[in-house]
């Protein structure tokens, strides 16, 4: 297992490596994570769908982090909203199939996005969540249309007010808007799900454009970029952060390159982000 205290369970998102999802498993697996994040398309691309796929996970020890991802949900505009419901609740039902006991959802994006309706959506998904024995992680991204800051999501999961609603901490948004570690402040560590680092070559950008295609192709390992990610460690590890942590990063260089050797590099950037929890 990894060197991180069993307090902080490891985990690798699959959509940084190439290969099968039997190929990211083991190569997971090799590498030490605790965990993984599991997206739509992995599920769709194991031969035994959700139940297959995740007795294999289990079969080589690794657990489910999340899966993902509800997008454009809570506030869409007119007929979309039951289209979108009825997808949530297609996500709901593999997860559980799954075995997993979390679904993550990012803020919404679409430009359409009717505010008013946002915090009776996501009141309605937890509750869907709940009856399944699920958990919502909400996420803000930096080019959604509403919650993009990780200050106006938390103020949105305090205002639903559901037990199994609770937040994503992503220093790559938080950082490339502009932000810094007091966008922490007032978020209970017990309401923060999980933790996802990468890096970027980047700074803060007005650009939104060039932050998407950098997020979605060419993001880095954590301690590659420009990023102060030990701002952001250092906060969580004082607070006693006691969830899942690990590396989520998009680049289609690494992903086209040995996924064992990738995660391994993972591991190494994971341990390296978050040394006060190495044993």
């Amino acid at each position: 297992m990894s060197p991180l205290l069993p307090s902080n369970p490891t985990f690798i998102n699959m959509i940084l490596l190439g290969g099968t999802p039997e190929q990211k498993i083991e190569a997971a697996r090799s590498a030490g994570f605790d965990q993984v994040e599991i997206w739509r398309q992995d599920v769709e691309a194991h031969s035994g769908g959700p139940h297959g796929l995740g007795s294999k996970l289990r079969e080589n020890g690794i657990g489910v982090t999340d899966f993902q991802v509800v997008r454009d949900f809570e506030g869409a505009p007119g007929a979309l909203r039951e289209e979108k419901r009825r997808d949530a609740l297609f996500m709901l039902e593999t997860a559980e199939r799954l075995g997993t006991d979390t679904v993550l959802v990012t803020a919404s994006s679409d430009p359409g996005c009717i505010a008013d309706h946002i915090d009776d959506d996501l009141r309605w998904l937890t509750r869907e969540a709940a009856s399944r024995g699920l958990r919502i992680a909400y996420e803000g991204l930096a080019w959604s249309s509403i919650n993009f800051t990780l200050a106006s999501a938390w103020a949105c999961v305090k205002r639903v007010d559901e037990p199994n609603l609770g937040i994503v901490v992503d220093p790559f948004h938080i950082f490339i808007r502009g932000g810094d570690a007091s966008d922490l402040d007032g978020i209970p560590m017990s309401r923060i799900y999980l933790i996802q680092l990468s890096d970027s070559d980047l700074d803060s950008c007005a650009d939104l454009q060039l932050v998407i295609d950098t997020a979605r192709h060419r993001r880095l390992l954590p301690g590659h970029g420009w990023f102060p990610t030990h701002t952001i460690v250092e906060r969580l590890v004082g607070g006693g952060y006691g969830g899942p942590v690990g590396i989520e990063v998009f680049n289609d260089e690494m992903k086209a390159r040995s996924p064992q050797l990738v995660a391994h590099e993972a591991m190494l950037a994971l341990n390296r982000a978050w040394p006060q929890c190495t044993s």
